[in-house]
């Protein structure tokens, strides 16, 4: 059973659409805002609870002793804060408050005797006080609220007599209270949690709805459609990039119809001159041959016949150059065809190279029986220009080597040399129509139509042509080629 890499499960949690990441923020600020909301509501509601208790309990509390305060004496003993205590025990009711009373620095003394349940901090703040102090503590794992409440004099109701009552009682009826309120805030959270989950699919359809359209329309255009618009509504940001996208394909069509057209001319004028130039050369190319027979005799002087021997020399570069730039509109008019029968690979190999007086210059590696359905003319064009692109540019030692390989799909022909390689700022533009330089090792007798010939030839036998540099020094262009080219009819070259 096969693994899954580390991290894997991770790296596919984070949503990628962007529908679901507007739908992940939606439901994000939904539970957010929920959570803010019953956390707030929540600590408000607790407060008012604990306020309101508060508030009623020293209410209560001021009550009672205000209405026992006057019986007190000015110095009290013991007995008569005990008594007191007892009182105010006796008239808790039902919240069960637990009094004791100090005077001045006085331990505190309870009706039944007791120990007072008191946190200590409020114990020591309340001699000095003069108003009520309230504090919330923990006692027996419950809340409980102590409450301080100064005596005043009945002489000057703005001084104390130094007695402080304190009374504290357990809060449990209200954490009660409290705990139901966490439930609620989730319940509430739910509802608001499933509705931002609606409203967020029905937005991201609503902005998705648009982008989804200029996707398909960029789809028909990557396919060709250049006419493709888009329907364009409203005043958003969306629909400026609508319209920009209708802008940029108008012109994209416009810039496109405008190059097919030059491109048509261009390719219609070369065919042109080169149709016109082909006659009258054609007669020239016959007078090259006077030209070699008398430049190779020793009537002429020297002067005279060097430059008889540079004129047919130029003149069968240029019929050349005529040739290819033929080839070369056959293909851009989509005339070229393909005549493919079943070839030996080795004798066709054989065959270029003697014709060309080179088979003693480069190394053959062919094994015997490596046959393809192959055209066997446009075969010979793409050998010859690789091996003779490798003889001229391979250095002074080229030592081109000629291999093929064959399987059961696919023939693969390799021509390499010894010399200094392609330059890498080169390489990609290797096949380039025109492309000349020292090292572009594309020129082909001067016309710069080669290597792109010999490309466009193995495209039409549904193959490529790779140019590459060995690791050891030296090119390596690779012609791959299948090996049953589909159908015995002519095929036209496919479009670029």
């Amino acid at each position: 059973m096969s693994r899954a890499a580390p991290g894997g499960a991770l790296r596919r949690l984070p949503p990628r659409g962007l529908g679901a990441r507007i739908v992940a923020a939606f439901l994000l600020v939904a539970v957010l805002s929920a959570l803010t909301t019953a956390a707030v509501t929540f600590r408000q509601a607790r407060a008012a609870i604990l306020e309101r208790a508060q508030d009623s309990a020293v209410t209560d509390l001021r009550a009672r002793v205000e209405a026992l305060a006057p019986d007190l004496p000015a110095a009290p003993a013991e007995t008569d804060l005990r008594a007191l205590a007892l009182q105010l025990d006796q008239g808790a009711g039902a919240r069960q408050w637990r009094t004791a009373v100090t005077h001045e620095d006085g331990a505190p003394v309870t009706g039944d005797g007791t120990p007072p349940v008191l946190p200590e901090a409020l114990r020591e703040r309340a001699p000095a006080a003069t108003t009520a102090l309230t504090q919330r503590f923990r006692h027996d794992g419950e809340m409980w609220l102590a409450v301080a409440l100064p005596v005043g004099s009945a002489a000057d109701g703005d001084r104390t007599t130094g007695v402080v009552v304190h009374a504290s009682f357990s809060l449990a009826e209200q954490e009660a209270d409290i705990a139901t309120l966490v439930p609620a805030a989730r319940a509430g959270a739910v509802p608001a949690v499933l509705l931002a989950a609606v409203a967020a699919l029905f937005a991201a359809r609503r902005v998705l709805r648009p982008v989804r359209r200029l996707r398909a329309a960029a789809e028909r255009m990557a396919d060709g459609e250049l006419d493709t618009r888009i329907e364009v509504t409203g005043e958003d940001e969306l629909a400026d990039l609508g319209r920009t996208f209708n802008t940029m394909a108008g012109a994209l069509q416009s810039d496109a119809e405008t190059l097919r057209a030059m491109e048509a001319r261009a390719s219609r004028f070369a065919a042109d001159v080169s149709h016109e130039l082909r006659t009258p050369l054609a007669a020239m190319t016959a007078v090259t041959e006077v030209l070699d027979e008398d430049a190779a005799s020793d009537e002429l002087s020297p002067e005279t016949a060097e430059a008889l021997s540079l004129v047919a020399d130029e003149t069968r570069k240029l019929a050349r150059m005529v040739e290819d730039l033929m080839e070369i509109s056959r293909f851009d008019a989509g005339a070229a065809r393909l005549d493919a029968d079943a070839c030996d690979v080795g004798e066709l190999v054989a065959r270029t190279l003697a014709a060309r007086h080179w088979h003693h210059l480069v190394r053959v590696d062919v094994p015997d029986a490596t046959t393809a359905r192959l055209d066997a003319r446009r075969f010979d064009v793409v050998l010859a220009n690789l091996v003779g692109n490798a003889l001229r540019h391979g250095g002074p030692r080229p030592a081109v080597e000629v291999r093929a390989r064959a399987d059961a799909e696919r023939l693969t022909v390799t021509v390499t040399d010894e010399g200094p390689g392609v330059a890498p700022e080169t390489l990609p533009h290797v096949f380039d129509r025109f492309a000349k330089g020292d090292a572009a090792r594309t020129r082909s007798e001067g016309s710069g139509l080669g290597l792109s010939i010999a490309a466009e030839n193995a495209r039409l036998h549904g193959g490529t042509l790779n140019a590459a540099n060995r690791p050891d020094g030296g090119a390596a262009f690779t012609l791959t080629l299948p090996r049953a080219p589909a159908g015995d009819a002519p095929r036209r070259r496919p479009e670029r």
